[in-house]
Parts: C-alpha cells; sequence; structure tokens
C-alpha cells in the first residue's frame, strides 16, 4: 500500500487509497450466513487505534454498505481488550504545520475527515451489534458507541481517558453517552476520566447486555443473528427512523468537537499529558 509522507498530509497515510496491504490490516471483514463480521485485529497492541484504522474502517464500511448478502454486522475483536484507545506508537501520530493556526488548521481537518469515516460506519443501513471484552478505552469506547446494540464480556471496563490526557474528546463519545445516559453522565465520565464496570454501564443504558466473557462470543453472535432474520427492508427503516430522532442536533455537535480537539491536541498541555503518561508520573497542566 502507498504511503505518502507530506507536510499537509493526514498523518502520514494516503487517504485516496482503497487498498489494505496484507500484514497491514488493522479490521478484517468475513461474510458467514448473512451477518458481516468486522473485526478488529491487532491483539498485540490491545487493538489500538490510528488513523490507518479509521481508513480502514471507511473502506469497511463502504464495501458493507452495499452488500445485500449482509443483513446485520458483528463488531468484534481479537484478544482480551476490544480496543484500549489510541496505538501512540504507530506512524504518524502527530500533525506538522508552519505556525500554530496552520497545525490547528490540519489537525481539525484530519479529525473532520476521520468523522466523515466514523458517520459512514454509525451509519450504515444495517445494524451494528458490538462485542465488548477487556478494556474499552478512550476511542474504543468511542467505537462501541458507534454501534447500534452493544453487549458487553462482565470482565469489559470503559473509561474516556482524553481530559487527563490534556485533549478533547474527538470522535463524539460524550455526546453519545449525553444522549444514551443523559447530560450528567456524560460530563462525569468524560470530565474525570474514571473507569465503569460492564454493569454500570449496562445500568446507564450504555449497554444492553452483560453476560460471562465464555458466552460473549455467542449471545452477541445470536443478537446479529435474530436481526438478521427479519425483513431487511423493515429493519433498516426502523434503525433509520430511531437515528433521525436520536441524532438530532449530533451533525452540529461534531463539528464543534472537531475544532475543541484540533486546538487541545495542538497544546502544551496535550504534550505534557502525554509525556507525564510516558514517564509514568502526574502530569503538571498550565492552560496553555
Amino acid at each position: 500500500m502507498k504511503r505518502q509522507k507530506s507536510s499537509g498530509g493526514v498523518a502520514m497515510i494516503d487517504t485516496l487509497d482503497r487498498e489494505i496491504a496484507g500484514g497491514e490490516e488493522r479490521i478484517r471483514l468475513d461474510v458467514e450466513d448473512g451477518i458481516g463480521l468486522l473485526t478488529l485485529c491487532r491483539p498485540g497492541k490491545l487493538n489500538g487505534w490510528s488513523w490507518e484504522s479509521t481508513r480502514q474502517l471507511g473502506l469497511m464500511a463502504d464495501r458493507i454498505r452495499f452488500d445485500d448478502s449482509i443483513r446485520a454486522v458483528l463488531l468484534r475483536a481479537e484478544g482480551r481488550a476490544f480496543c484500549a484507545g489510541i496505538d501512540v506508537t504507530a506512524p504518524g501520530g502527530g500533525i506538522t504545520g508552519r505556525s500554530p493556526a496552520e497545525r490547528v488548521h490540519r489537525y481539525q481537518e484530519g479529525i473532520r475527515w476521520a468523522h466523515e469515516r466514523f458517520a459512514a460506519f454509525a451509519g450504515l443501513p444495517q445494524p451494528v451489534v458490538a462485542a465488548v471484552q477487556g478494556y474499552c478505552l478512550g476511542f474504543g469506547f468511542e467505537l462501541a458507541l458507534m454501534a447500534d446494540i452493544r453487549v458487553a464480556a462482565g470482565d469489559a471496563v470503559f473509561a474516556l481517558p482524553e481530559t487527563g490526557l490534556g485533549v478533547a474528546v474527538d470522535a463524539g463519545g460524550d455526546l453519545r453517552i449525553a444522549r444514551e445516559a443523559g447530560a450528567g453522565w456524560a460530563k462525569y465520565l468524560a470530565l474525570t476520566g474514571r473507569r465503569i464496570d460492564a454493569a454500570t454501564a449496562e445500568r446507564l443504558g450504555l449497554v444492553q447486555r452483560v453476560v460471562p466473557a465464555a458466552e460473549l462470543p455467542a449471545v452477541s453472535r445470536a443478537v446479529a443473528e435474530d436481526i438478521a432474520a427479519n425483513a431487511p427492508l423493515a429493519v433498516r427503516a426502523v434503525k433509520r427512523d430511531i437515528d433521525a430522532f436520536a441524532d438530532t442536533g449530533l451533525a452540529e455537535a461534531l463539528d464543534r468537537t472537531a475544532m475543541s480537539a484540533a486546538l487541545t491536541l495542538t497544546s502544551d498541555d496535550c504534550h505534557e499529558g502525554y509525556t507525564a503518561k510516558a514517564a509514568r508520573r502526574p502530569p503538571h497542566f498550565g492552560g496553555r
């Protein structure tokens, strides 16, 4: 897969590339009996997310959207974690610019580009069931919230730790929590970064079922199969109708989110947050 390293590019990836090279898969798509099995397949990295993961998610969404053999999607992950957040070791983690203003602009456009990929996934005509185990942190939590239905293993742990790193929540996870559980819980989780267990997530309506870890694959697949067995046009219409009601105002809020994320990602506090995390020490934020 061709890569382009340019000062104006998004994280050193070729955003026009439509291919995925062997060995570079972040996400794998298999189709079985009407189910699109979408698997996060970097267990050695705890399925950490990157700009390349975002590119591949958009490609997979495009493939699923027009595949009439897929009536439901099961989003799952290999290994002991669903997704532990951003992979800070991935190439192209930062975006440069000739000035602070240009760097903010490029970050904002990069995040808007990512939002478009996420919208293609969240807006699939086929319902998406997420099977969540282990760590579901940061972007991992945000990705799970893009699914229509979430089934969690009893060992699942959820959190939005971004503010402790000096950055805003950039993919709309806090907005989706506000939609599902209310603004108070969205602020509590996003402003404190505290972790919650699967039982608490279920009580808040962020997870629809909690099952023992050993039962997660079978139970989540059964939910997807139940959806796939129903009339496709009716299923898709119901999803669209509910989303039209639930997502009122989401697009406008995500546009503001892109600027908030761009400003915080280029701040001194963000540099301090990630430096402190790498050094395993408390951060010292200065509001700059």
